[in-house]
């Protein structure tokens, strides 16, 4: 049988790092950069020739990889394309591949003043990382824009394209990153967008800086920039804090007596809290963080917790991800001792 990576151009030993916001991780055995459909189904027929597993490789901003790296196949989706279709007056239809950057993807809508994702601005990473993760930022989650995702199932070799319904969307979640993880691999998504709809302006940080005026798509687009960037939640190349992987934990979802707990451990009555419904809430996890003994800028080694965000984890400049795994599980650990919650992290931990 002839070897698929003959027409893949499959490279080895290719470092990882320089495919991430962190800058972290050792090499890959195989690597490959996927610009058609076609190259990633070639990718899993080479890797199951050599026996190898696959990581699929986006946009490198939410995940972390091992200094060993990856001894298997790194296929880097690069798939580009972009096309808007109107099927009526109230609603556009934005269809993206998963190459395509994400933020870009956002400007774009709000130029053309399509509601639904305006809040999501300044998200680094990929369009096929959006179900993965169901994205989401000041109020908003992609889930709620999604109409479908079209995927490579390598289970059965056959390109499908699943409904909304059909991707198990809720906080941070989807079948692509838990009951289904490695079996699908998104090629494109397709969007409902909202034509000249109103921004959702719901989140506290957002609502203050209009103080109840109404602002445009594009105004909103632009708080939440300036809000991301106040704490190096924007790739910036002159910001340290923003060699990260963007928030490093979940807020968790705990029942609503949990917050009567919260205050007694920590000593106040002033816990911030998100009503998810009558039985849950969300907490913040930078809030839990910062009470459990750790200042913003905090510092182990080369890696930290950024002077801006206490959720963001940096490298400080030749961070290991060992450092980085030491201070995560430093932060687990004081965050559970203290309130009894475990924190799950964000990003995906690759190779370890």
């Amino acid at each position: 049988m002839p070897v698929r990576g003959n027409q893949l151009n499959i490279q080895h030993n290719v470092p990882l790092a320089q495919f991430t916001t962190l800058k972290v991780g050792g090499p890959a055995r195989f690597f490959v950069c996927a610009e058609a459909e076609q190259d990633v189904i070639d990718a899993f027929g080479f890797a199951s020739e050599q026996g190898a597993d696959v990581f699929v490789l986006g946009g490198g901003s939410n995940i972390l990889v091992s200094d060993k790296g990856l001894d298997g196949l790194v296929v880097k989706v690069a798939m580009k394309g972009i096309k808007f279709t109107q099927p009526n007056a109230a609603t556009t239809l934005l269809t993206a591949a998963a190459g395509e950057d994400w933020d870009p993807l956002v400007e774009a809508a709000v130029a053309r003043d399509l509601a639904g994702f305006e809040c999501l601005s300044g998200i680094p990473g990929s369009v096929g990382g959006t179900p993965v993760q169901n994205v989401g930022a000041y109020g908003q989650e992609v889930s709620e824009t999604i109409l479908s995702v079209r995927c490579f199932d390598h289970e059965s070799g056959c390109i499908v394209d699943l409904a909304n319904a059909e991707c198990g969307f809720s906080y941070r979640r989807s079948i692509f990153n838990s009951t289904e993880r490695g079996r699908y691999v998104v090629l494109s998504v397709k969007y409902i967008l909202t034509n000249n709809g109103r921004p959702r302006i719901a989140y506290k940080d957002v609502l203050d800086i209009f103080a109840g005026r109404q602002p445009s798509l594009a105004e909103t687009r632009e708080a939440v920039l300036h809000i991301r960037r106040a704490k190096s939640m924007v790739i910036d190349v002159d910001d340290p804090n923003s060699q990260s992987a963007g928030s490093f934990f979940k807020n968790p979802v705990v029942e609503t007596s949990v917050v009567d707990s919260l205050r007694r451990f920590a000593g106040v009555q002033d816990v911030p809290f998100y009503k998810i419904d009558e039985e849950k809430v969300k907490v913040p996890a930078a809030w839990l963080i910062e009470n459990a003994g750790f200042a913003k800028g905090f510092r182990l080694g080369n890696a930290g917790i950024s002077t801006n965000h206490s959720l963001a984890l940096v490298n400080l400049g030749g961070a290991s991800a060992a450092e980085i795994v030491k201070l995560k599980e430093l932060v687990q650990a004081r965050v559970e001792e203290k309130f009894g919650i475990r924190l799950e992290p964000e990003p995906i931990l690759v190779g370890f």
